[in-house]
């Protein structure tokens, strides 16, 4: 994997560490709309001594703009637009806090 890279000060740190780098690294990938490569099969990874090969998890977020329906009140529309509010990004605020994401 090209230019990830990670470190931790423990081992419990280094795998936290190594899946946000990956996680990362794929999202930057997906950007650039670059291949993002295969998995390696673990049981063909050779390690040295001292050193073991784990599986790392990537947590990929989909960014791409969905649009959805909702529907509020008219007042409640007509006092967000008066007030200069995106209802788009009051919504995505929302659920995230929800969420805790």
């Amino acid at each position: 994997m090209p230019g990830c890279v990670s470190e931790g000060k423990s081992l419990g740190n280094a795998m936290e560490m190594a899946q946000k780098a990956l996680s990362q690294w794929v999202e930057y990938l997906q950007d650039e709309k670059e291949v993002i490569p295969e998995p390696s099969d673990i049981k063909t990874i050779k390690s040295l001594k001292n050193q073991f090969v784990t599986l790392i998890r990537a947590d990929i977020r989909d960014n791409r703009v969905v649009r959805r329906t909702v529907s509020i009140p008219g007042w409640l529309d007509a006092k967000a637009a008066s007030e200069g509010i995106s209802l788009s990004k009051v919504l995505q605020e929302a659920l995230k806090e929800k969420l805790r994401v």
